[in-house]
């Protein structure tokens, strides 16, 4: 039986010049990205008519891009206004995941293996996904590892980095939990399966040092910010399975939910903690005081 490849939800994407409904058949067999991973994308959020950072969003996958030698054919300031054009197609009911893309089409002259940079193509995929945040979380330590620079292209956002993290969370959802808090190849706690992880610990808001195996989120660049503006004490620092069992408070921050609290890591029971609430409504009052609804 052939699998339905429809879009899950309202969907629309920018290729070519044109915005098409749907899925539209993009990749081909021999494609590159098909064949051999070369893809990157970013995600930013529209939600209450306002989408915080996606000038930061659309300029990372031009970096991501690069990281992965290939080259970005549209300007960040021409991809944000192409994501305001796309949310005016949708009816403004639910929140919209904004995935500009990358991806090679053919190998390099020298190698197919290597992208061809010249071959770089893009879209710009809009879609409708109800946002999360505040909904409590479940974490298990995962026995999977996250890569290091020598090892992966962990400086991009790239798709093929996200098999990982897919394995991680299936191992996680087989035992019961929602998610999978992750180590370094050193055995340091650097995130979840999906998104990244702050503590407290008595009053002293902890996130582990950014080391160039995780990728350091836009939304917890924000959350550091504001936490620190409103006077409390946010420290990046190298954490361990221990420092995360005995805190008072769990939460992870990404761009899809944005603040989740956790509730229960492995045998360890958590409250939502104050912390948690304090910086989603931090991230709220900003994202609504500083970004219009027009674009």
């Amino acid at each position: 039986m052939a699998v339905d490849t429809s879009a899950r939800t309202t969907t629309w994407t920018y290729v070519d010049g044109d915005w098409i409904s749907g899925n539209p058949p993009l990749i081909g067999p021999v494609s590159h990205a098909m064949w051999l991973g070369s893809t990157v994308f970013d995600g930013a959020r529209w939600f209450d008519g306002i989408a915080p950072d996606l000038d930061l969003h659309c300029q990372r996958i031009n970096r991501s891009a690069l990281s992965m030698g290939m080259k970005p054919t549209v300007a960040a300031e021409d991809i944000e206004k192409l994501a305001w054009e796309g949310v005016k197609k949708f009816d403004g009911k639910t929140a919209i995941y904004i995935k500009p893309m990358y991806w090679a089409e053919h190998g390099a002259p020298f190698s197919v293996v290597a992208a061809d940079p010249e071959s770089t193509r893009f879209a710009l995929c809009l879609f409708e996904a109800p946002m999360n945040s505040a909904k409590p979380s479940s974490l298990t330590l995962s026995p999977f590892r996250r890569p290091t620079p020598e090892t992966a292209m962990t400086g991009a956002k790239t798709g093929s980095l996200y098999p990982n993290s897919g394995r991680m969370i299936h191992e996680a959802h087989q035992r019961g939990f929602d998610n999978a808090l992750v180590r370094d190849m050193n055995g340091n706690v650097v995130e979840t399966a999906s998104s990244n992880v702050f503590i407290v610990k008595d009053g002293v808001v902890l996130t582990p040092v950014a080391n160039s195996t995780f990728l350091a989120g836009i939304t917890r660049a924000r959350i550091i910010g504001l936490l620190r503006q409103a006077g409390f004490d946010v420290r990046e620092v190298t954490l361990s399975v221990e420092d995360f069992m005995n805190a008072d408070e769990v939460f992870t921050t990404g761009n899809y939910s944005k603040v989740v609290p956790v509730v229960r890591l492995d045998d360890r029971q958590f409250q939502e903690g104050s912390v948690a609430r304090k910086a989603l409504d931090l991230y709220m009052d900003w994202a609504r005081s500083t970004h219009g609804t027009d674009g």
